[in-house]
């Protein structure tokens, strides 16, 4: 197939390319290193240094003989959107070009404007080059389990249907995101709904959990080609951060009462969901909602994991409970469907004793480039 990837130089998006030029698909990747460049700009850079993009793709390249073709541009510029599109024809676009930290959106107006800005112009601007240029042509976005929010009722997989005064309709499941990064995927959402029912595109909106991982097939041929591994409190996961934080000998940080549940995916299964979706599209008119996640866990959950396999290791991990940064509930229901992605085939890999040990592994032997300073939070919700 001929794939595009928006966003290609990240975490997701890098591993994603590597996954389907293995696989012999024609691949082209966007990337503008904002993700980089606003790392850079709040003291979050990536434990481990991961070359250029051009770089990655020559590394890939000399060990595989698979081309990943590099085009270094802003997805918010639509000329160049569309000149892309218009010349690599792509029979699926897969849109990771997002600003993706919750935490950075809500430092202050200026952060907030760039993911606002960022987020929907790419969106729009990737809708409107399929229109233009490619009117065939499947969107594959990566969404988030956090645009639900944590409602007291059982969280459907995209849709609910509702009786109200007698009269029964479907509806898109109702959003109540947290944070404004969030906010932006719900409306990311809602703008390809629209042009769903008025242009006819074919659409599905991946509801992912948090990822954990490093390694795939592709990135073990050469440590250069691993993905971006942060740790800090804006770009890093509550996972990376605590793995660090183990390593480090700096206590786990939970955040409140620890409660707050979320549904997480290994990287290899975002890959095997990015995959099914592309090769199952739900056809024109459609918009398609899956809940991309394998198992959930409590923060609670994910530090006594930690401390338990990292004191089996040697490690001394000790976990502290700060007061949270975040404006969220820390306990509640939390009860998601998510059969879509099983449906189609989807083969999970679930975060067990040994996967945990991995991590902490490949964490250990780059522990002299950790800086403790970063692990803290240093963004507040309420001001």
């Amino acid at each position: 197939m001929r794939i595009m990837i928006l966003g290609g130089d990240g975490y997701l998006g890098w591993p994603t390319a590597m996954h389907f030029a293995a696989r012999g698909d024609d691949v082209t990747v966007i990337d503008n290193y904002l993700r980089r460049q606003i790392a850079l700009q709040t003291d979050s850079e990536a434990l481990i240094r991961t070359p250029n993009l051009q770089e990655r793709a020559d590394l890939f390249g000399a060990s595989t003989n698979h081309r990943i073709e590099v085009v270094i541009g802003d997805c918010c510029d639509y000329d160049l959107m569309r000149r892309v599109v218009r010349d690599a024809q792509p029979e699926a676009i897969i849109h990771y070009a997002e600003q993706p930290s919750a935490p950075y959106s809500m430092r202050d107006y200026r952060s907030a404007a760039l993911t606002l800005d960022n987020n929907l112009k790419a969106t729009f601007n990737a809708a409107w080059a399929v229109i233009e240029e490619a009117p065939d042509a499947h969107i594959v976005k990566l969404g988030t389990m956090g645009e639900y929010g944590t409602p007291s009722i059982d969280i459907e997989e995209g849709w609910i249907e509702i009786e109200h005064k007698g009269r029964k309709d479907t509806f898109l499941y109702p959003r109540k995101a947290g944070s404004l990064y969030h906010t932006t995927k719900v409306l990311d959402t809602d703008l390809l709904y629209f042009y769903v029912r008025t242009y006819g595109l074919q659409v599905t909106d991946l509801m992912q959990g948090p990822v954990y991982g490093l390694r795939t097939p592709e990135s073990d041929l050469d440590e250069r080609l691993q993905p971006n591994f942060h740790y800090d409190d804006i770009f890093g996961t509550v996972v990376n951060r605590f793995l660090t934080q183990a390593v480090a000998g700096i206590p786990l940080t939970v955040y409140g009462r620890g409660g707050q549940t979320r549904g997480y995916l290994n990287l290899l299964d975002t890959l095997q969901c990015v995959d099914l979706a592309v090769r199952h599209p739900p056809g024109a008119g459609q918009l398609r909602i899956l809940n991309q996640f394998t198992e959930t866990f409590s923060v609670n959950d994910l530090a006594e994991k930690v401390r338990r396999v990292g004191n089996g290791m040697g490690l001394s991990v000790e976990i502290q409970t700060v007061d949270n940064p975040r404006a969220e509930a820390e306990e509640h229901y939390y009860n998601p469907a998510h059969s879509g992605l099983k449906d189609l085939g989807l083969q999970p890999h679930y975060l067990t004793d040994d996967v945990m040990a991995d991590l902490l592994e490949t964490v250990m032997r780059y522990k002299d480039q950790i800086q403790p300073r970063k692990v803290l939070p240093r963004v507040r919700w309420k001001r």
